[in-house]
């Protein structure tokens, strides 16, 4: 498809970080390391899942697709970043651009709807205990991950079909590290008014709405603690749900910080270093986030690095 009414673009520039040559390689080190920490740590979670039969509950199944999820999200920038820093250029196709702006919103829906998911499993499980095991049935696991993915995909298309018509005449220039929405529909020349109506609406319905599901279901679980008289099963019905409100925290508080600190700023560079902690870091925090904080995860770690050193490198 063309893009636009009478432009055709080859390609975009990505500003990134720096043009500095001399911080590319620090840029370089910096984001290979998170990079490689967010992968293999999420995989350790996943392997742990999979491998330890006393996991195989529905808290844990939305565990593995949310750790799943998180190295699609990173591997949707980081990867095309670093080789742009490895061969000197800044260059991403037309092409290339969108596909990754289409992942990038894919992704980042599916964190928030996993995250919604596992709100509800644990509001289920302390409001509702006597319950749990046949509410959070295999097959309600299975269609709310499979709706997850549908709404999830249906709303990237959209909003990358409607990123299809915008024409670029003037600037070719994104001032960010990736293909972002945002900053292409403001690079953008001609009308913009849709593709911002439908952004910002898909900002409300598929972010704020499972926000508000998300404070619903903690005041309830709060509500529910509140009503337990011994001190030591307040702390046990809280413990089960701290590190998922701790992702919770961090994954919405950044993603805020970034557009509070856009809108304040209205510097593009700004909002493109901000962007780092919702794009990266948080993927990145996560399974330290519920490794550290879950002793069910620390003892199926364990067991897998145990068997792993037993059994030694694999020979090709």
């Amino acid at each position: 498809m063309v893009p636009g009414n009478d432009t055709q673009i080859s390609a975009f520039i990505l500003l990134g970080f720096s043009e500095d040559p001399q911080l590319l390689p620090l840029i370089f080190g910096l984001f290979l390391s998170m990079y490689l920490i967010t992968v293999l740590g999420n995989l350790f979670i996943i392997l742990a899942v999979s491998s330890d039969s006393q996991l195989h509950t529905p808290m844990y199944f939305f565990l593995s697709n949310l750790s799943f999820v998180d190295i699609c999200f990173i591997s949707t920038t980081i990867p095309k970043m670093l080789v742009n820093i490895q061969i000197q250029s800044q260059v991403i196709s037309y092409e290339g651009c969108m596909t990754q702006m289409y992942f990038f919103l894919l992704f980042i829906q599916l964190d928030i709807f996993f995250l919604t998911v596992m709100s509800y499993d644990r509001f289920v499980a302390i409001c509702h205990p006597l319950h749990y095991t046949d509410i959070m049935n295999p097959i309600l696991c299975g269609i709310l991950v499979l709706i997850s993915w549908v709404i999830g995909a249906l709303n990237s298309l959209l909003q990358s079909l409607l990123a299809l018509r915008l024409s670029f005449c003037t600037s070719l220039e994104i001032p960010h590290f990736f293909c972002e929405l945002k900053q292409m529909v403001q690079i953008a020349s001609g009308d913009t008014f849709l593709n911002n109506a439908v952004m910002y609406f898909g900002v409300g319905l598929f972010g704020g709405v499972p926000l508000v599901g998300i404070l619903y279901s903690y005041s309830r679980i709060v509500s529910s603690i509140h009503g337990i008289s011994s001190a030591w099963g307040k702390y046990k019905a809280f413990s089960t749900c701290a590190s998922h409100l701790s992702v919770v925290s961090l994954f919405y508080c950044t993603g805020l910080g970034v557009y509070v600190s856009s809108a304040a700023t209205h510097s593009p560079q700004s909002s493109a270093t901000a962007s780092v902690m919702y794009t990266v870091v948080t993927p990145m925090l996560n399974p330290f986030i519920y490794s550290l904080r879950n002793k069910d995860i620390k003892r199926a770690l364990k067991i897998l690095f145990r068997v792993a050193a037993i059994k030694g490198p694999i020979v090709l």
